[in-house]
């Protein structure tokens, strides 16, 4: 009878404000909800400066300067909204064109402040951490901003200081630097993209004249996603198969230019725009067609092969398959990136949902009782806090990653390679489930575009397929891993590399009871991801060979193990994610982080059983005690429920790239803020 009376009176103050006459002062007096910001309410265990030093690893003073001069442009559209509060993102109200020419406005803006300088001409670890720092906030921003920037510098430029030579580097670099020219990085195709050695562009050497030729033989060849083609690309790194005297030679990069310094396209290549896309329209891929396009014979990098002025084929590298490798090489420097961008847009999401949901309140518990935030509901706390501590994880993972490319070596090129393909997958991957269900937490208010959530979910779709296919770098990882296992065998030498010394010694046990200090225990955790790794590794070799020996290549017998395949570049990318935790917190000098860094570890670990089937399907846990886990993950979100806004404002995202939800959502949502819209 009280609730109902209780209701009664609030809807009969909703026809009072109805027909008042002044509604919008009544709205102003008579607010049915108050929106108490919960930095007020919630409080800090742990200092949250030590926490972001971690997070964030590097640079953290040019980080907070890049972010600052981009909320005083009024290029990165500040939108007030609600209280004062101003918030910097995308129009993405914006026709395709505005968007690519604000794009190219912001780098602009960018190369005046000096954000780009030595990106491509200081060979120094310190100005590759800055650059790379000041590519975590641009994605931040606006992924299209960012892969522009990424093609530029990283795909374009790379191609150039790792395939090209002195003289491509003196030529070529600083003006990539300063943006006289603007480059492109041409190697997808129509018919062809994580198979890159089958690509049909083919290019032909004339010695009489000393050019190289480009064609595009058939409309399968065409370049497409070639992103800065459309528009803005003057040049474009071109990925060809090399005819010389009849033989191919296979996969080759040429310098080709695509447009005059006016703008104009060249003669002999045609440029067409992919079109509207489902995110990243300010981004202008095109295709391209080559019609016998010549260029001068020095176009070729060539500093793993070239072609004499007579026409004669030269390469230290005798081994087609080491060739081909060392035209990889940039793509691991734009896997790196896509790993913590990733992982940026996941903290975003989760600062978005996790704030909104210690201030959004939904239904009581007791009769009159006041409605209960929507956080303290368990359910809601399993939705967010697991996906919170996997970022936590994976944060530090990526982190690793950009330190093994930063002082990448001969000898550390293959963990690069495993390790980047690994992280990749599985962080864009999370990134997309975190997204998804960051927009579901945050209800309607998830579909609006100036909320971000839910369009970063279109904007960064491409990663799972960009770079490498996620389901095939997988597959590259268990084959690598599959290489590992029979060198190991055939010199009857211990495992070394890839962190797979854990293989040298006995098969860990797992205890038949599991009590929570034992699942909390980091000893525990270690040897299930062992165990798992271990076992799944000798089930792949033993079933590819005995695929072999059955007749079958050793390629055919990858793909007929497939599932195998992915169940073990699975175990390979959590074990090395929980080593790099286990790590991070054992190094920690703050004690208040540690501790913890120590829960966060054991939701990420628990999480992780959970949720990969592997653990049941082959018997590393029990039913009993895969129930154990599932009871222990649902303890453990009540116990990170306290410490949820202090693991997110730990991110160092400035308010004015979060959105408008994550604070006062009431006062955004008000009939004075809406009319500045």
């Amino acid at each position: 009878m009280e609730r109902a009376l209780h209701r009664t009176q609030i809807l009969t103050n909703h026809q009072l404000l109805l027909h008042s006459p002044n509604p919008t002062l009544s709205l102003s007096e008579n607010p049915c909800l108050h929106y108490t910001a919960p930095d007020l309410t919630e409080t800090y265990a742990f200092n949250l400066n030590e926490m972001r030093k971690l997070l964030d690893g590097h640079n953290l003073e040019d980080r907070d300067w890049l972010y600052s001069i981009m909320e005083e442009s009024a290029l990165f559209n500040p939108m007030e909204r609600g209280g004062g509060r101003v918030f910097v993102a995308p129009d993405y109200n914006q026709s395709v064109e505005q968007q690519r020419q604000t794009t190219m406005k912001r780098i602009e803006f960018l190369l005046h402040k000096g954000v780009f300088k030595g990106w491509l001409t200081d060979p120094g670890h310190d100005a590759e951490l800055r650059k790379l720092a000041f590519t975590d906030v641009l994605t931040i921003f606006d992924h299209s901003l960012c892969i522009m920037l990424g093609v530029h510098f990283f795909l374009w430029g790379d191609s150039i200081k790792f395939f090209g030579t002195k003289q491509h580097h003196e030529k070529w670099l600083r003006d990539t630097e300063n943006y006289v020219v603007k480059g492109c990085f041409a190697m997808t195709e129509l018919g062809h993209g994580s198979n890159v050695r089958g690509i049909e562009t083919v290019t032909t050497y004339d010695s009489k004249t000393g050019e190289f030729i480009i064609n595009t033989p058939c409309e399968s060849a065409q370049k497409y996603w070639i992103g800065g083609a459309a528009n803005h690309g003057t040049h474009a790194v071109v990925f060809s198969q090399l005819i010389i005297n009849g033989s191919n030679q296979g996969v080759h990069a040429f310098i080709a230019q695509i447009r005059d310094a006016n703008g104009n396209i060249c003669p002999n290549v045609r440029i067409a725009d992919c079109g509207h896309k489902i995110g990243l329209n300010g981004v202008d891929n095109g295709r391209i067609w080559f019609d016998n396009l010549r260029i001068p014979r020095e176009n070729l990098l060539n500093s793993a092969a070239d072609v004499s002025p007579d026409g004669q084929y030269l390469s230290a590298i005798e081994n087609p398959d080491q060739r081909f490798a060392a035209f990889m090489a940039p793509l691991t420097s734009g896997r790196v990136n896509i790993t913590a961008g990733a992982i940026y847009q996941a903290k975003i999401g989760l600062a978005t949902a996790i704030r909104y949901a210690l201030s959004r309140r939904a239904f009581s518990v007791t009769p009159n009782g006041p409605e209960v935030l929507i956080l303290d509901y368990p359910s809601h706390q399993r939705r967010l806090l697991p996906l919170l501590a996997k970022t936590y994880a994976m944060s530090f993972a990526a982190n690793e990653l950009r330190m093994i490319y930063v002082n990448r070596s001969p000898e550390t090129k293959k963990l690069l390679h495993v390790v980047s393909s690994a992280f990749k997958a599985t962080l864009t991957w999370h990134n997309m489930r975190t997204l998804q269900e960051c927009r579901e937490a945050c209800g309607g208010q998830g579909l609006k575009t100036e909320n971000r959530v839910g369009h970063l979910k279109a904007e960064f779709d491409v990663q799972s397929t960009f770079e490498g296919d996620n389901n095939v770098l997988m597959q590259q990882v268990s084959k690598a891993l599959f290489g590992e296992f029979m060198s190991a065998q055939k010199k009857k030498k211990p495992f070394k590399g890839l962190g797979l010394e854990h293989m040298n010694g006995p098969a860990p046990a797992i205890p038949p009871q599991l009590t929570s200090s034992i699942l909390r225990s980091s000893q525990f955790q270690e040897n299930a991801f062992c165990l798992r790794e271990r076992d799944l590794l000798y089930r792949f070799a033993a079933l590819v060979l005995q695929s072999q020996k059955s007749g079958k290549t050793k390629e055919n017998a990858f793909i007929l193990n497939y599932q195998l395949a992915e169940d073990l570049g699975r175990a390979f990318s959590d074990r090395t994610i929980f080593q790099i935790i286990v790590q991070t917190e054992a190094t920690a000098s703050d004690v208040s982080v540690k501790n913890m860094l120590g829960l966060v570890r054991s939701m990420y670990a628990l999480t992780c059983m959970e949720e990969d089937a592997s653990f049941l399907r082959y018997g590393y846990l029990t039913t009993e005690n895969a129930a154990a886990v599932r009871k222990e993950v649902s303890q453990l979100c009540g116990d990170m429920r306290p410490h949820a806004l202090a693991l997110v404002s730990s991110f160092g995202i400035p308010d004015a790239f979060l959105s408008p939800i994550a604070f006062n959502w009431i006062e955004a949502n008000s009939w004075s803020s809406s009319a500045k819209l």
